[in-house]
C-alpha cells in the first residue's frame, strides 16, 4: 500500500486517548498473519534518534536503542522539546517543573538503555510544526557531525500527533540534505490506525528484531517516565495505562 501525502492528525483527533483505540490482540493477529520482513540491524554505521518528547524514543524504539548500543553501535538520542506542554493548561511554572522533571527522565532511561545522555534543543513542546526550518537545520548539522553517514531515525510524518508529524518531515528534510538513511518509527499509529489501513505504508514497513534483555532495558526505561503514567492532583495519567503494554506487545516498526 502506498503512503497518503498528507498527515493523519485528524484521525487522530477524531479518536482520542480516552478511547482505547484498536485493541492489541487486533495487531497481534494482523502482523501474525502478514509479518513484515526484518530490519538488518548489522547494516547500521550509526543511529541518531529524534523524539518530539522525551519518552518517544524509548516508547517506539527503546529496544532497538538498546540492542545497537549493546553492539557497540553509536546510538545518539535527540530530545526535540522538553515535553512541558503534556497537559493542557499548564501555568508557566508548572511547564517549567514539568520540563525538568521530563529532562530528569529521559537521561534516566536513556542511561538504562546504554546510550549518552541525549542532546535537547528545547523546542516548544506543542509548538513544533512552527519551527520545522529550525529543526531541520539543527538535525543537518548534528548529522553532518558524524564521522559516518548515519541512519536517522524520527517519529513517522503520518503518525497523527502534530508535533510527531513536524519532527518527521524536518528529519526527511534533513536526510535529503545529507547522506543519512531516514528511518520512521510510529507511536500513535497504534492508537488511531487499524491493520492493513490504507493511510499507513506497509510497503516500506519493517519489523526489527531485538534480543530479550533488549526488551527488558527498554521496558525499566519507559518505567522512568513516571511523570506521564502516574495521575497527578486527581487528574488521569498523560498516557493511559493501556498505551505502554500495547507498545511492547506489538514490538518495534519502522518505515524505510
Amino acid at each position: 500500500m502506498k503512503t497518503l501525502s498528507t498527515g493523519n492528525c485528524t484521525r487522530f483527533a477524531a479518536k482520542p486517548l480516552t478511547h482505547s483505540g484498536t485493541p492489541t490482540p487486533v495487531w497481534l493477529a494482523a502482523l501474525d498473519r502478514e509479518p513484515l520482513p526484518p530490519l538488518e540491524l548489522t547494516q547500521c554505521p550509526g543511529l541518531v534518534v529524534v523524539a518530539p518528547h522525551p519518552d518517544d524514543e524509548t516508547l517506539g524504539l527503546g529496544a532497538t536503542i538498546a540492542q545497537l548500543a549493546a553492539s557497540g553501535v553509536d546510538v545518539q538520542v535527540v530530545s526535540v522539546s522538553d515535553g512541558g506542554a503534556a497537559r493542557p493548561g499548564t501555568v508557566p511554572v508548572d511547564r517549567v517543573r514539568r520540563e525538568a522533571i521530563r529532562r530528569h527522565e529521559l537521561r534516566r532511561a536513556t542511561s538504562l538503555l546504554g546510550v549518552p545522555p541525549p542532546i535537547s534543543l528545547g523546542l516548544p513542546d506543542g509548538q513544533l510544526t512552527d519551527y520545522e526550518d529550525r529543526l531541520t537545520d539543527s538535525l543537518s548539522e548534528i548529522l553532518e557531525n558524524k564521522a559516518a553517514a548515519p541512519w536517522c531515525a524520527a517519529t513517522w510524518r503520518g503518525d497523527g500527533h502534530p508535533d510527531h508529524e513536524a519532527v518527521g518531515r524536518a528529519a526527511a528534510a534533513a536526510c535529503a540534505r545529507t547522506a543519512a538513511v531516514l528511518l520512521e518509527y510510529p507511536v500513535w499509529m497504534w492508537h488511531w490506525a487499524t491493520p492493513f489501513d490504507p493511510a499507513v505504508p506497509w510497503d516500506r514497513g519493517y519489523s526489527v528484531r531485538t534480543s530479550d534483555c533488549a526488551v527488558v532495558r527498554k521496558r525499566r526505561a519507559a518505567q522512568c517516565f513516571r511523570s506521564q503514567f502516574e495521575s497527578h492532583s486527581g487528574a488521569r495519567p498523560a498516557l493511559p495505562p493501556y498505551v505502554l503494554p500495547r507498545l511492547m506487545a506489538v514490538g518495534e516498526v519502522v518505515f524505510r
